[in-house]
């Protein structure tokens, strides 16, 4: 999906207010929610994302610990800005954040200085905890579906916050690393055959419908959900947090990827 340049000038215009408001310089931004997933409905929300970095006296302070890691703003004109400082990105980085993960993969991208994103990009695979991840995708299809497939009737685009995570948990099992963000490819490699009719139907109708709402369950789509979360059920539940992978090499990357991008502002 493209942005409307009208609009991708609004979102790089309040970056840019970011940057001047907190003294900080955005090195990556992109789009994070339905959009950036591709099914996104006329009337969606841009969720903008971003990570930034202050100038090298800000981490050399003795309260830095202590000092505020994100930017946040209330949602204006359909446009939901917020971003997260370095440091708290490459910590996630190394607990495997799926949040983080998507971001840096996101198709849709604002900007991008410098190769902290796609150095970051390539570290992956290297560093990936599949188990980590794929319980992250456990507790978003689970929360997503909560009871909604036991009444009588469902909220429709609940059914693709529900698929998706479901379907990357499919792709990660598979050896195929880092779940692509567009729910068309996760679709197309890991989906059962007989369920993508019913779900590129629903792609479409939530593509023109400016909100889809409550209608029938599909027979199809409620089978899979059904038995995926009980093929998880005792094996993907708890914490779901092993230990990282932080090998010195690892630390000795991210240092690097740190300092190139701090020594930038």
């Amino acid at each position: 999906m493209t942005i409307d340049n009208r609009i991708r000038q609004e979102i790089l215009r309040r970056i840019e207010g970011a940057e001047a408001e907190h003294n900080v310089k955005v090195i990556y931004a992109c789009e994070s929610g339905s959009r950036a997933w591709g099914f996104a409905s006329p009337d969606s929300d841009y969720d903008v994302r971003f990570i930034y970095a202050h100038p090298a006296d800000w981490y050399l302070s003795f309260d830095v610990e202590r000092r505020r890691d994100v930017i946040e703003y209330p949602i204006v004109d359909d446009i939901d800005i917020g971003g997260w400082d370095i440091r708290k990105a490459l910590y996630l980085f190394t607990r495997t954040n799926g949040a983080l993960l998507e971001w840096i993969n996101s198709p849709i991208r604002y900007c991008e200085v410098g190769s902290f994103a796609e150095e970051m990009r390539q570290l992956a695979p290297a560093v990936l905890n599949d188990i980590a991840l794929k319980y992250h995708y456990s507790h978003m299809a689970r929360g997503n579906a909560g009871d909604q497939l036991a009444r009588d009737k469902v909220r429709l685009k609940k059914y693709f916050y529900i698929l998706r995570p479901l379907l990357a948990i499919r792709h990660i099992e598979s050896g195929l690393g880092v779940p692509p963000v567009r729910f068309q490819a996760l679709l197309e490699a890991v989906a059962p055959r007989h369920l993508k009719a019913p779900v590129y139907d629903l792609i479409e109708l939530k593509k023109n419908t400016p909100e889809i709402g409550s209608g029938e369950h599909i027979v199809e789509i409620d089978e899979f959900i059904f038995s995926e979360l009980a093929r998880h059920e005792g094996v993907l539940t708890g914490q779901g947090r092993p230990d990282i992978h932080d090998t010195q090499s690892t630390t000795e990357a991210l240092n690097g990827i740190f300092r190139a991008a701090i020594a930038s502002v």
